[in-house]
């Protein structure tokens, strides 16, 4: 069975048609449970998220701020497997027809085998992975398994990237580029800065692939701001925080559908 690359694009240049940016949206799976995390993606995707990047829980996530890092230790204790991370994109898709993709780190893939994870996440509906610590220069096997599969290779650039190092990271990817807004870890901030623009400017330089701008967006602001310039805009923290503060399952669900609509409203310039 073949992923879902094709729908990830098609996405994409949906939004772009629109005038709009596409709004990507991340939770973690297995929290607050396997169950929970599935019903919260199906929210985030109901409120108005155009795609979203499940997250497979890590020990050491280098990439993410406290917030996830909370999230993927609950998580984590609750005994999260990989296969729980497959049910939620098959879930996740299966309930509404939109782009799923799996954000992970390089270890537990490396460990899973390959073949094996790109065949399974192609066999769920997946439209990809991003794999914000695999070098490019150590992505021939992933990615010829991922081409195979149907699956997008999305990697990360960052502010000290230097055009010569964007050329290479863009050329080895598919699906869009995820540009992070800043040096950093994830987590919201009170201004997305003037660097992400730049980088998205220099990335775009390299590539037709869309740029996709995450790291720090918290609100419809925030949400105008990015979509001026990028072709999409990453939300994870934000929307972590909200399950986190909500006093029950029902009022997160909520919490994180709203906040969804209130972003939709933002990447489509109106708010």
């Amino acid at each position: 069975m073949s992923g879902n690359i094709q729908l990830l694009s098609d996405t994409l240049a949906k939004a772009r048609a629109e005038d709009r940016a596409a709004l990507i949206a991340y939770l973690p799976a297995g929290f607050p449970t396997v169950d929970g995390g599935i019903a919260a993606v199906k929210a985030v995707l109901d409120g108005g998220a155009d795609i979203v990047e499940v997250g497979l829980p890590h020990s050491d996530p280098v990439l993410d701020g406290p917030v996830i890092q909370t999230a993927d230790d609950i998580a984590l204790r609750g005994g999260v497997k990989i296969a729980d991370v497959m049910r939620t994109v098959r879930e996740a898709h299966t309930a509404t027809g939109k782009p799923v993709l799996v954000m992970t780190y390089w270890n537990p893939i490396d460990r899973y085998g390959v073949e094996r994870f790109t065949a399974e996440l192609a066999e769920a509906g997946g439209a990809g992975c991003i794999l914000p610590d695999l070098p490019v220069q150590e992505s021939a096997l992933w990615r010829e398994h991922a081409e195979k599969h149907g699956l997008a290779t999305v990697f990360v650039v960052a502010p000290s990237s230097r055009d010569e190092r964007l050329a290479t990271i863009t050329t080895a990817g598919s699906g869009f580029v995820y540009a992070a807004s800043l040096m950093g870890v994830t987590g919201t901030r009170e201004s997305v800065g003037e660097q992400a623009a730049d980088l998205v400017r220099r990335t775009r330089a390299t590539t037709d692939l869309p740029v996709c701008v995450g790291l720090g967006v918290s609100n419809a602001a925030q949400a105008a701001e990015v979509a001026s310039f990028a072709d999409g805009v990453i939300v994870g923290s934000a929307f972590v925080q909200r399950l986190l503060d909500a006093g029950d399952p029902a009022a997160g669900l909520a919490a994180v559908r709203e906040l969804a609509g209130e972003l939709a409203r933002g990447v489509r310039r109106d708010s």
